[in-house]
């Protein structure tokens, strides 16, 4: 990745988005990849807590035109590939690492980007710890795992981050979780079924919307293991957010919204989500209002020509790209971009869109339901 000849693709990250998009790069005739990773590939899965697994099933119906939902490339599933249908993060991570090995993927590991910058010619030359590299466009699928939030409360740093080991070590007493989606809904409920009072705070109530897109509304999944720790007793779901974090006795206290006060014996877990991610390419994008990369409907920062973001960042007006069978269907569409700036045939993509892989008109991405 060294060569003096930039590549004509260079991808950041070698999770599902970095993978996935190399892959569909590939597609493209005569197109050089490279995917540097600062880690090992699925890196971020390899960190989940044992007891962690993926929240959309896995089902092997290839065969009948639905991909699997985790899959990302048409012809692979994880169902099959790992004999499972929620996937643990470490089996994730060897579903990613199988397409890498298969496919060829060239991947460069434990090679961290230090700096991106953009010469006159329109090259990006990347800072690595091993050296430069180039490329003519740059795609960054890094995620948004190493930028945890913590609530922008005072005492915050009296909190554990949902992505943390500390926060799902069992936990005796009274637990405070901070955030009612998805991962503090997950961790709710793991720490009532190892015995601890759990109360769980969120003044947005998202376990009460009925709305059917899963970016906002509670998965089934995890609506029915709520259930299940509601009947406990143990669970107490809080409509009402912590407005400080302190300090009391031998425990935590927690100032909510409404004036009222909760005691916990153990250090608040905030499952408060995660930032962009964007590191030393943060100054090549704009932002949204809401801190997001503002992107055009290319996926490509609107300052920086020919720099991609793929995977979980991506937004558009109010549409989300947050879950894998998502943000997958933006793969081939940036790779025919780039095809088409290259002048490129990039008839291999076909088989994305043949399975429904690929997504170029946002406007048909509604998600009501009739019933």
């Amino acid at each position: 990745m060294s060569s003096a000849e930039p590549l004509d693709v260079i991808v950041v990250g070698a999770g599902p988005a970095g993978i996935g998009t190399a892959l569909a790069c590939q597609a493209v005739e005569d197109m050089t990849v490279g995917v540097v990773e600062a880690g090992e590939i699925g890196e971020s899965f390899t960190r989940w807590h044992h007891s962690q697994s993926m929240l959309t099933p896995s089902f092997t119906t290839n065969g009948y035109g639905a991909v699997d939902l985790n899959s990302i490339h048409p012809l692979t599933s994880p169902a099959h590939t790992l004999h499972t249908d929620y996937p643990s993060g470490e089996e994730y991570a060897l579903y990613l690492r199988s397409l890498a090995n298969y496919f060829e993927v060239p991947v460069l590991t434990q090679t961290e980007v230090t700096g991106v910058e953009v010469d006159e010619d329109g090259i990006f030359r990347l800072s690595t710890s091993r050296g430069p590299a180039a490329s003519r466009h740059l795609v960054w699928a890094a995620g948004e795992y190493h930028q945890p939030l913590l609530p922008g409360i005072p005492g915050r740093d009296l909190c554990h981050h949902s992505s943390t080991l500390h926060a799902w070590r069992r936990h005796s007493g009274r637990v405070a979780v901070i955030g009612g989606y998805e991962s503090g809904v997950e961790l709710a409920c793991h720490h009532v079924a190892q015995g601890a009072e759990v109360w769980l705070l969120d003044a947005h109530r998202p376990w009460e919307d009925q709305t059917a897109d899963p970016s906002i509304s509670l998965a089934p999944r995890s609506r029915r293991r709520l259930a299940e720790a509601s009947h406990t007793g143990l669970l107490h779901p809080i409509p009402h957010d912590a407005e400080l974090v302190s300090r009391a006795d031998e425990g935590y206290e927690l100032q909510l919204d409404d004036g009222s006060t909760l005691r916990v014996d153990n250090p608040p877990i905030a499952a408060t989500g995660y930032g962009a991610g964007l590191g030393p390419i943060a100054r090549l994008c704009e932002r949204r209002e809401d801190g997001w990369p503002l992107l055009t409907e290319d996926d490509e920062s609107t300052i920086t020509p020919n720099l991609f973001i793929s995977g979980p960042m991506v937004r558009h007006g109010n549409r989300r790209f947050c879950f894998i069978y998502k943000f997958r269907q933006r793969f081939a569409y940036i790779a025919g971009i780039i095809a088409g700036r290259l002048g490129r045939d990039a008839s291999g993509l076909d088989l994305w869109r043949e399975h429904g892989m690929i997504i170029d008109d946002l406007n048909c991405c509604g998600t009501e339901c009739a019933c």
